[in-house]
């Protein structure tokens, strides 16, 4: 059996130990420091914990991907409703269009912050299954609008409402989840939205035969479905969601005195007690490195903003409008295992730069391939290639902001949204740069994406340099053993 394997307790004493006091074995114990790596994370190896893991795998994981795979249909709706003449009905010309989906990210960014300061104030399940139902009927209403001021306003909303689900279920299973465990779930959570993106394309084509049943037109139908659907989840979410470790109902009393101390013992730096709200908000300010990750995740996500325009992409193929929306369907599928591998790869080995380099560089490779050729087989297979490079790193720039900037929860929780808030940036202006006149080659759009996502790569090589420093300080400030930063 191979050394890291062995059970961390030698002998009855620190079996004890280990069983009564988990969040001391680390520190306590000798045997246990073998069982750590660079940065002092910790692998499980006590069948306890495991045990413990996989149950809020099976009982949290199921749930917020099934509610964050609805938010990205619902959201990317309109880029279906495209194909079945939601422009011509509602009378929009020009850059219309790309206001629609350029609005709902304002709404997203102005509720992002302020969301995530209430959510540790209040029960987090209760708190996102209430927005999820009320973004529902928002979605669902879309299907009333008449004219393009009324599509905005429809987008704006659902905008505000969906605002607060991501960032508040990425805080959830940063509280839920260690250092080397969370971005292979933040991964699991991704891809979920990467698979409602490819299979929005389905969906909408089997809705859209439904297309002038009761003289309603199938886009219209799209809106209500989805929205329908959308809340009976939100209704299940309100018994399934947990709250936080020392609270959650479906585990035992001795399982939510593990899963606390668990994450206690692998905070990183100064950790302090609960902070006010403000004060984490000012937390998360003072820290230098928070603005780097916003950046880095705009660029990513100003890498991304082709998702809300990948219809009308492969739509260059020049199949019909059932075909284009199930050739939409494939790329992410690889993207979504691109996904999950790049996650449990970074989590295992507990690296990150090197992922997000590699990830954005195959993106790179796959956007430039797209701007060259219009050839149908050379385009579709670009289809492919940067969906997978550019999803695939999500998971570990938010994995890697959630277990660097953790010092207090009010401070996580604020740092989150502003990652998010800062990705959400990128698609505002990200809508604009495929305009209908750059048709068929996109090269401004594609073009600009691989800029991003070299931009993206520089940041984290920034902070790869600024976490080794601190790192450096941590050492040298005690002779004892200190979880360090990870990157």
């Amino acid at each position: 059996m191979d050394a890291k394997q062995q059970p961390i307790a030698q002998d009855e004493k620190v079996a004890t130990l280990v069983e009564d006091k988990p969040e001391l074995a680390a520190d306590k114990h000798p045997a246990i420091r073998h069982n750590v790596d660079y940065a002092g994370a910790q692998a499980k190896s006590d069948p306890d914990e495991i045990a413990l893991v996989r149950k809020i795998d099976w009982r949290l994981m199921p749930t917020l991907c099934s509610m964050y795979f609805l938010n990205y249909v619902d959201r990317n709706a309109i880029a279906q409703a495209r194909l079945n003449n939601l422009e011509d009905d509602l009378g929009m010309t020009g850059f219309q269009f790309n206001t629609c989906v350029s609005i709902l990210f304002v709404g997203y960014v102005l509720m992002q912050v302020p969301s995530n300061m209430l959510i540790t104030r209040i029960r987090p399940g209760v708190y996102m299954s209430s927005w999820m139902f009320i973004w529902a009927i928002v979605s669902a209403c879309t299907a009333l609008v008449q004219s393009f001021g009324g599509l905005v306003a429809a987008r704006f909303f659902l905008g505000i409402t969906e605002a607060p689900f991501y960032p508040g279920a990425t805080y959830m299973l940063s509280i839920f989840y260690t250092r080397k465990e969370v971005a292979t779930r933040i991964a699991l959570l991704y891809c979920a939205q990467i698979l409602a993106t490819g299979f929005s394309g389905l969906i909408a084509a089997a809705v859209f035969e439904m297309d002038g049943v009761r003289g309603i037109a199938g886009w219209r139908w799209l809106f209500i479905i989805e929205g329908s659907v959308t809340a009976a989840v939100a209704i299940f979410g309100f018994f399934m969601l947990p709250n936080t470790p020392l609270t959650t109902s479906w585990l035992k009393p001795h399982e939510r005195e593990l899963a606390n101390a668990r994450m206690e013992r692998d905070k990183v730096g100064d950790s302090t007690a609960p902070v006010s709200t403000m004060e984490g908000l000012r937390q998360a300010c003072r820290d230098k490195r928070t603005w780097l990750f916003c950046l880095m995740q705009c660029f990513h996500l100003s890498a991304c903003s082709f998702n809300s325009f990948f219809p009308t992409v492969v739509k260059t193929l020049r199949f019909n409008t059932t075909v284009t929306l199930v050739l939409t369907c494939p790329p992410f599928l690889f993207a979504g295992a691109a996904g999950i591998a790049m996650g449990w790869s970074s989590g295992r080995m507990h690296e990150r730069t090197w992922h997000i380099t590699g990830g954005l560089l195959v993106a790179i490779v796959g956007f430039v391939i797209a701007a060259s050729t219009l050839n149908t087989a050379g385009r579709y297979v670009a289809c492919f290639i940067f969906p997978i490079g550019a999803y695939s790193v999500n998971s570990v720039i938010i994995g890697w902001a959630a277990s660097t900037l953790a010092q207090t929860k009010e401070k996580k929780s604020v740092v989150l949204a502003m990652t998010n808030v800062g990705g959400q940036i990128g698609y505002i202006y990200g809508a604009y740069l495929w305009p209908d006149s750059d048709e068929p080659r996109f090269g401004i759009g594609f073009g600009a994406s691989a800029g991003f996502a070299l931009l993206s790569i520089s940041c984290a090589w920034l902070i790869r340099m600024l976490l080794i420093k601190e790192n450096q300080k941590l050492r040298a400030s005690t002779n004892e053993r200190v979880n360090l930063y990870g990157y």
